[in-house]
């Protein structure tokens, strides 16, 4: 999941309703012919927000099979492209909906066939994320079959010289766990989370773990450099996840067992992420956190990090 912008008004407008309950399109798959004009009706083709993670996204399916353009479904009257949609598979049984460049009845119907399509693929959860200039598209969505399942608030510290707090716990490399005992650290962070509950529920951990490899831009084989367990006394208490693209670092997951929350450790976790990340030489240090998560969202602010923009995820599961 990636942070937006909040974009000015003026953008709004490429996004209008439009209404012909008269007009009879033909809903498919996109052929092979038309792929790239297709393309140009995505609306982040035209969204300098969106472009980069769009162009990431076509970047890192051209060395995968043909198959992955299954999911690439026009609305067409006679020979005329009305809206185009696009779902792109991921990891592990996971897809991200790429949205029609407008918000009309064409859309619409797209959204209705494409809910269906995915139901019959071995998808398990099929998300978009909207950021504040594109809540027009929340109620479609949910009327198509999705499910909101958290809305999403974007934090970043901008970095400065930070000492790490002398803290009980040490940090220690995740990878000298095994595979079955990195997910079951993962699963027991996970118990009785307020950070995006519908979402844990939805995915089984294999599959976030998955997602956070592919965040960091890692073979699922590896594991990443800044991936922390946190031990105290021989024991696995917590995690601390970072993902260290230069010049801007990330914060993947961040948590705590059960049984150590409340305690005040979370304030230390923070700021050794950020000396980490301040020693490394990065501009800044960004996050996503459940907007209801309350308690996670004033440790952050005590800790410096500012909101610069929320989201609403949605997702077909």
């Amino acid at each position: 999941m990636k942070s937006h912008p909040i974009m000015g008004h003026n953008r709004i407008s490429q996004y209008h309703m439009t209404h012909d309950h008269t007009t009879h399109y033909q809903l498919a798959p996109c052929p092979t012919a038309r792929r790239r004009e297709a393309l140009l009706h995505l609306a982040a083709v035209h969204d300098p927000a969106q472009q980069p993670a769009l162009q990431q996204a076509l970047t890192a399916v051209k060395a995968l099979p043909d198959t992955v353009w299954q999911g690439l479904w026009l609305a067409t009257h006679g020979d005329h492209i009305e809206a185009a949609a696009w779902v792109q598979p991921l990891a592990n049984q996971t897809a991200q909906l790429w949205l029609p460049r407008q918000l009309n009845t064409a859309a619409y119907s797209l959204l209705e066939s494409l809910q269906g399509w995915v139901r019959e693929q071995p998808i398990a959860l099929c998300h978009v994320s909207l950021p504040t200039y594109l809540t027009a598209w929340e109620k479609p969505l949910t009327a198509s079959g999705m499910r909101v399942l958290a809305t999403l608030a974007h934090l970043v510290w901008p970095c400065q010289a930070i000492q790490p707090p002398q803290a009980s716990f040490t940090l220690l490399p995740l990878q000298a766990l095994t595979q079955a005992e990195q997910l079951a650290l993962l699963a027991r962070v996970g118990e009785g989370s307020l950070d995006c509950p519908a979402l844990r529920e939805a995915l089984p951990v294999e599959t976030l773990l998955a997602g956070f490899h592919a965040q960091a831009a890692c073979d699922i084989s590896s594991t990443p450099s800044h991936w922390f367990r946190l031990g105290y006394q021989g024991e696995s208490i917590g995690v601390l996840l970072l993902a260290t693209h230069q010049p801007r670092w990330s914060l993947q997951l961040m948590g705590l067992v059960p049984e150590w929350r409340g305690k005040g450790i979370g304030r230390a976790i923070i700021q050794h992420a950020q000396a980490l990340a301040a020693q490394a030489g990065a501009l800044s240090l960004s996050l996503t956190v459940d907007g209801q998560n309350t308690p996670a969202q004033r440790v952050y602010a005590q800790a410096g990090l500012v909101e610069e923009g929320r989201e609403v995820l949605l997702a077909w599961c």
